[in-house]
C-alpha cells in the first residue's frame, strides 16, 4: 500500500506538472507586425493653372546602400499656388506604397520642413479617424517671392496625431517611426 501511495503521489505530480506547463503558453494570437514597406520611389507632383507641372523625385531602386538614389528637382515659379501630390512605390516588387498609406491614414502623416521661407505647404487630405487628422498625400503648395532653400518630406508610421502641433505639420512631438525621409534642393523663381 505505502508504495502505491508513492506511485500514486508521484504520478499526481507528474500530472499537475504536465498540466501547469502546458497552460502557461500563450493562448492568445502571436501578434504579426506591420513590416515597413520598403519604398524605393517618392513623387512629389505640383500642378497650378496655366503653368508647367513640376516634379520631384527621388528614386533608390536598389535599397538602402549599393547605388545612390536618383534625385530629380524643379523650379517653381514665383507668387503661385500648386496642387501637391506624393506618390511612393515599391518598383523592386511592383507595388504602390500610396494605396497602403490610404488605407492605413490614420496610422500616417507626412511632414514637409523647408529652409525657403517663401514656401509654404499645407495638408489638403485627412484620414480616416473621427478627429480628421491630416496625412499629406494631397497638399497645397504657396509659392511668394523668389528664393532658393530646401524640402524635406518626412513619411512617419504611426505618429501621434494627437501631440501637440503634430496636426499641424509639426514633426518634434510627432514620434512614430520614420518610413522615409528625402531632402530636395528647391528653387522658386
Amino acid at each position: 500500500m505505502i508504495l502505491s501511495k508513492k506511485v500514486f503521489l508521484f504520478l499526481s505530480l507528474i500530472f499537475s506538472t504536465l498540466i501547469l506547463f502546458s497552460s502557461c503558453g500563450d493562448d492568445e494570437d502571436p501578434v504579426i507586425p506591420n513590416d515597413e514597406e520598403l519604398i524605393t520611389t517618392l513623387t512629389y507632383t505640383l500642378t497650378a493653372t496655366d503653368k508647367p507641372t513640376v516634379v520631384f523625385s527621388f528614386k533608390d531602386l536598389d535599397g538602402d546602400g549599393g547605388n545612390s538614389p536618383v534625385i530629380t528637382e524643379g523650379t517653381l515659379l514665383a507668387n503661385t499656388v500648386y496642387e501637391g501630390k506624393i506618390e511612393l512605390l515599391n518598383e523592386i516588387d511592383g507595388e504602390s506604397i500610396t494605396e497602403e498609406v490610404k488605407e492605413e491614414s490614420a496610422e500616417h502623416q507626412f511632414f514637409f520642413s523647408n529652409t525657403n521661407t517663401n514656401i509654404s505647404i499645407f495638408y489638403a487630405d485627412i484620414d480616416d479617424s473621427a478627429q480628421n487628422n491630416p496625412v499629406g498625400l494631397e497638399t497645397t503648395l504657396t509659392t511668394s517671392q523668389p528664393a532658393t532653400g530646401k524640402l524635406k518630406i518626412t513619411l512617419r508610421h504611426e505618429p501621434n496625431k494627437d501631440a501637440e502641433g503634430v496636426s499641424d505639420g509639426n514633426i518634434a512631438n510627432a514620434g512614430g517611426e520614420t518610413d522615409i525621409e528625402v531632402e530636395f534642393d528647391v528653387t522658386v523663381e
